[in-house]
């Protein structure tokens, strides 16, 4: 079969199409016929050998979503023709409160999704939700997972609360928009773009503020009238502006280090008003399986970019490092 192989961590271009052996399903396994994959940034730092412990060649993504073509012993062969939305992590472990020291995703050090099949657990392939389109589908695992793992079980979010979402344009960012919408938040976002800004409002956000203009945390605490979530990629840069915004009792949610990875808290600020400080990741399939389940019911859909044929697989990813602003890159595997 082809894939999307990382043979050398020396930047995207060591990332082509290849013939790889296809795996055959084991206990408890299913194979999965993909339809489409989405891209992360995540693509983009493994192809530079920010990954510990990397084992090359390799198979790129961890957003999938295809329909099941064979399944191993102990799965109801039944599910076979099955539409199913990918689980992107690995060895998640028995404890809800956080994963195994060794949990990983799909795409390093599992198996990738940008290829015609791939073998997954059983349990780790659910139904997908009937109003997503493949594109929609495969957009949704990691960066739906990360925000819904993010605004829930860390940040708490209530009907009402007011949610600031950093960053926004990356895919973990938007879909932490359009989920905090539907759950009754008032979102408001900040970004380096006018244009992504005033996307984001059409998108369900009350407002935004622009990162780049000077002592921007006070527009926003005049805008917001004060923070109950904050969901936060790059806290180095937003983190000092933003604090003095936050409610009694916020809570703090950064899921990356874009930026940096270090940044200064005012501790007065942290105790006297009660804030917590969060740090989440990924999530585990439970939070998957509610988060697919919130998207269902919501009927909520992914923002797509672009969406590129199989065959483009390589110049997918130079979009994502040179052209993307809002949105999901896609790859369409049946796409002609």
């Amino acid at each position: 079969m082809k894939a999307l192989q990382l043979a050398a961590a020396n930047g995207i271009e060591g990332a082509q199409l290849a013939e790889v052996p296809e795996a055959t399903p084991g206990l408890g396994q299913v194979a999965v016929r993909l339809a489409a994959a989405a891209l992360n940034h995540r693509e983009l730092w493994i192809a530079q050998g920010m990954y510990p412990g990397m084992a090359l060649p390799a198979t790129l993504g961890c957003d999938g979503v295809g329909t099941i073509v064979r399944t191993g012993d102990g799965v109801d062969p039944a599910r076979a023709g099955e539409r199913v939305i990918l689980y992107p992590g690995l060895e998640w472990g028995d404890d809800e409160r956080y994963p195994r020291p060794d949990f990983g995703l799909l795409g390093m050090p599992g198996p990738g999704t940008v290829a015609e099949s791939i073998v997954v657990a059983a349990s780790h392939a659910l139904p997908c939700p009937g109003h997503l389109d493949d594109a929609a589908a495969a957009a949704l695992p990691l960066g739906g997972l990360t925000a819904w793992r993010g605004l829930t079980v860390k940040g708490g979010v209530r009907p009402g609360d007011t949610v600031l979402i950093t960053g926004i344009g990356g895919g973990v960012a938007t879909c932490a928009l359009l989920l905090a919408a539907a759950m009754g938040a008032k979102v408001f976002v900040t970004s380096g773009s006018d244009d992504t800004i005033a996307r984001a409002v059409e998108l369900g956000a009350q407002g935004g503020v622009n990162y780049r203009t000077e002592r921007w945390g006070k527009a926003l605490a005049a805008a917001t009238g004060g923070i109950d979530v904050v969901f936060d990629g790059a806290p180095a840069g937003g983190y000092g502006e933003y604090g003095r915004a936050l409610k009694m009792g916020a809570r703090v949610v950064v899921y990356g280090s874009t930026g940096g990875q270090s940044f200064p808290v005012n501790a007065p600020e942290l105790f006297l008003k009660n804030v917590a400080l969060h740090g989440t990741n990924v999530g585990s399939p439970a939070d998957f399986s509610a988060m697919v389940a919130f998207v269902a019911e919501h009927r909520i859909a992914p923002v797509i970019d672009r969406v590129f044929p199989f065959a483009e697989a390589p110049e997918a990813l130079r979009y994502l490092r040179d052209e993307h602003a809002l949105g999901k890159v896609v790859i369409a595997m049946d796409a002609p």
